[in-house]
């Protein structure tokens, strides 16, 4: 029996999904789920480009919520796959600003984890009376301090792993690992970038939890993978296309609605540090620093206190 099954709702399918064009060049993938007359709330996914899983519908309770869900643009089920072109964090607010039009919601409660995180604290900023609370995971506030620490901080914790990753590129290009990968992960030839996004996945889940595998981790395939290690290093070059501290700037616009902050004490994708600052600026906000966890929403700790999160805004209405 996996451990989740006695902390997430049961499995669900979706009520509706559809495709919803957001540009000539972009269609967006959605589906709701739960209580058509329940809170409605927004899953805003991690990468980017990951997308969801049945498995994001599960954080709460179906016949309490609204779950609205997307994949953003590049993402999952949306298209063009990997698209990096008109792919910025400006234009994924417009995206979430669509699809609530769409399904006429006036208000929802946005839940968001790790590059979620980023994009739900940028999108209720933008729209911030569009904004019912928030429900974070894994802080990442897209500073370049917190780009380096991905390429080359890591190594001090999983060395082994980081060696892998920074060993498959020659020599010579090590000095600067973003931008080998991104030569790469850029290219239109699946022969350069297939090879080097799944060391980038490989890595990456190497590192996401407290206790990595012992074996070679599971990828999610050739497609998925290209995904993330595409719109994942777009992203890390233009630090998520933000300005410095603009984030932590705009926790002014926000301060108002109740937040809570969930990150696990051995992040070692977004270290905890960061939640700490966001909570130190929005003293309303609440934190709570998971003591036997990593980054994945997966880890038991984390998804019992984001269901405990669900559950509590549900009856109260905050945190």
């Amino acid at each position: 029996m996996n451990p989740l099954d006695s902390i997430l709702f049961p499995s669900i399918e979706p009520n509706q999904s559809g495709y919803l064009p957001v540009s000539d060049l972009h269609t967006i993938y959605w589906e709701t789920c739960g209580n058509p007359a329940g809170i409605p709330v927004i899953f805003l996914h991690g990468g980017p480009g990951s997308g969801i899983t049945p498995t994001s519908r599960r954080f709460f309770d179906p016949a309490l919520y609204h779950i609205v869900l997307i994949d953003q643009r590049g993402a999952g089920k949306s298209t063009p796959p990997g698209e990096i072109r008109d792919n910025t964090t400006q234009h994924l607010i417009a995206d979430i600003e669509a699809v609530r039009e769409m399904l006429s919601i006036d208000q929802w409660l946005v839940f968001g984890g790790s590059w979620g995180s980023t994009l739900s604290l940028a999108y209720s900023q933008a729209h911030p009376a569009r904004c019912l609370g928030l429900i974070l995971r894994g802080i990442w506030m897209a500073s370049p301090a917190e780009v380096d620490w991905w390429m080359n901080g890591t190594r001090n914790v999983f060395p082994e792993a980081w060696e892998t990753y920074a060993g498959f590129l020659p020599e010579d290009e090590r000095h600067d690992i973003l931008g080998a990968y991104e030569r790469r992960l850029l290219s239109d030839d699946p022969a350069v970038y297939l090879p080097a996004a799944r060391v980038w996945e490989a890595f990456e889940n190497q590192c996401a939890q407290l206790l990595p595998p012992v074996a070679n981790p599971a990828v999610s395939g050739d497609r998925n993978a290209a995904n993330v290690a595409r719109l994942e290093c777009l992203y890390f070059r233009h630090n998520a296309f933000m300005q410095p501290g603009e984030l932590l700037a705009g926790v002014a616009r926000i301060r108002h609605l109740p937040c809570v902050i969930v990150h696990g004490r051995y992040d070692m994708i977004c270290p905890v540090r960061y939640a700490h600052v966001l909570h130190a600026a929005w003293p309303g906000s609440v934190l709570q620093i998971v003591p036997d966890a990593g980054h994945s929403a997966l880890e038991p700790g984390i998804a019992a206190r984001l269901v405990a999160a669900t559950g509590q805004f549900a009856q109260t209405g905050h945190f």
